[in-house]
């Protein structure tokens, strides 16, 4: 990363800690534009540049960690899809533990604000699509309709057990490991609870010859 992008990291960072400072202390409705701007120390425009709305601000972390893990996927070479996922899970898990308060805010603010919880879902969608898209290029094997069918089923069930891991540690942080618990989960998919695919194996297409 050069001198120019490190600079532009930095100041996305810092706009987006301070406005997530302003939300949690005055609540998102009654944070403006540009209160999160002087905090920051940057002109309202500048804001915009980084973070559209005030939503992309509340969940930049969020998507972060996501298109993160996805964008790691990409990079891995081919092999046995279950540990690929179970890795994307890990990854986004281990992130998202290590900060645990701006997870429980994402939450809290999400659960009160309608357009929080839009903005959520669209990025969780977008996740779900783009590692569905990823499975569809490896799943060389099947039919291409059938790889896209599987390949969506899957990128949905590792979002399933993100989203319910997470929750679970949410409301019981002290008496819940993410990490174990997403373990247990590819544990029950392995035993055969849900199909996951393999490279090349036609033999449990969920339909089709």
């Amino acid at each position: 990363m050069g001198l120019r992008e490190l600079k532009r990291e930095r100041t996305r960072r810092l706009i987006a800690d301070k406005a997530f400072e302003l939300f949690t202390d005055h609540g998102f409705g009654r944070t403006t534009v540009e209160q999160i701007a002087a905090a920051a120390e940057v002109g309202p425009s500048t804001l915009y540049r980084y973070f559209p709305t005030k939503e992309t601000l509340v969940l930049e972390f969020v998507e972060d960690c996501l298109m993160g893990a996805v964008a790691w996927f990409r990079e891995q070479p081919e092999g046995e899809l279950p540990d690929a996922l179970q890795a994307v899970i890990e990854r986004v898990l281990a992130e998202l533990e290590r900060n645990p308060d701006r997870v429980r805010a994402v939450f809290e603010l999400a659960e009160q604000t309608p357009s929080v919880s839009a903005h959520l879902s669209e990025l969780i969608w977008s996740f779900r699509n783009k590692l569905a898209d990823e499975l569809v290029r490896r799943l060389t094997g099947l039919d291409p309709q059938c790889a896209e069918f599987t390949a969506a089923l899957s990128a949905g069930t590792v979002m399933n057990i993100i989203e319910t891991v997470v929750r679970m540690w949410v409301d019981d942080p002290a008496g819940t490991e993410p990490l174990e618990l997403a373990c247990q989960a590819m544990s029950l998919l392995r035993g055969g609870g849900i199909p996951m695919p393999s490279v090349g194996s036609g033999d449990n297409a969920p339909y089709g010859p």
